[in-house]
């Protein structure tokens, strides 16, 4: 009888005193010497980040930290409401929300930038696959990833800076400057301001850091549980949830129910 594949993970393993992750030693390597952003780094990567992609990868991450009363934030919340015994449960709830209307278009421009160059040859007109990209969304009536917000108009305030880190650190390529010409030429294509907003300059930067694009969600995940933690804070401090609920029920249905 054939022996099976032995399962392996090089993730991190535990002994009665030691702990590794991804080769480093917990203890010794890591607890009081590494930031929480350079450890989610050598999570995914195996490599503890240069400090340029160290720049880099926290401002992503912390981007993705809070962004006010947004859908996930009052699904934590409403959660919580119902299940205080559990805030891991509301984080989830809220995190179960970042899709491909909110946060998780970081995935789909990542998405979008790498399929893009990866069929425009070695030397691609930049302008020219930009047009590309854009038609190609056009003819199938779908929303561009990356560019366009509903408050940020007409800059998102959150891309300028991105962008500029990335160009301090070296790391402003192919990938930032075709987001921006995808912005451009969208907003060419239906006379609508569409900035590239802080989802595109994510999902451009960290594809410019090599972050293939099927796990660039989860740099919204990673930012978004931490804010996620501090709306619950904030509702066991300041309780809105209930509000939120009452006002919503007794709105809904004014003009149905019996006066």
């Amino acid at each position: 009888m054939r022996n099976p594949k032995k399962i392996r993970s090089e993730m991190g393993w535990s002994t009665a005193d030691r702990i590794g992750v991804r080769g480093k030693d917990l203890v010794g390597d890591l607890i009081g010497k590494v930031s929480l952003g350079d450890v989610a780094w050598l999570e995914l990567t195996g490599e503890l980040p240069t400090p340029a992609e160290s720049v880099l990868f926290n401002a992503l991450m912390v981007t993705m930290v809070e962004h006010g009363m947004t859908p996930s934030a009052i699904a934590a919340r409403l959660t919580y409401l119902g299940a205080p015994e559990s805030m891991n449960a509301a984080v989830a709830a809220g995190l179960c929300g970042l899709g491909n209307v909110f946060a998780g278009t970081i995935e789909g421009s990542a998405r979008m930038l790498q399929e893009a160059l990866a069929g425009a040859g070695a030397s691609p007109d930049l302008r020219r696959v930009a047009a590309d990209v854009v038609a190609s969304f056009r003819a199938t009536k779908a929303l561009v990833p990356g560019i366009g917000h509903p408050v940020h108009k007409p800059i998102d305030p959150r891309t300028p800076r991105l962008f500029a880190l990335a160009r301090e650190h070296g790391r402003f390529g192919d990938y930032c400057r075709l987001m921006e010409l995808v912005a451009e030429e969208a907003e060419r294509a239906s006379g609508k301001v569409l900035p590239v907003n802080a989802t595109g300059a994510i999902g451009a930067i960290a594809s410019e850091l090599g972050f293939e694009w099927r796990i660039c969600r989860g740099i919204a995940v990673m930012g978004r549980a931490i804010g996620l933690v501090g709306h619950i804070v904030e509702e066991i401090r300041n309780p809105v949830a209930k509000e939120i609920w009452d006002r919503t029920d007794d709105e809904a249905s004014e003009d149905v129910r019996p006066r």
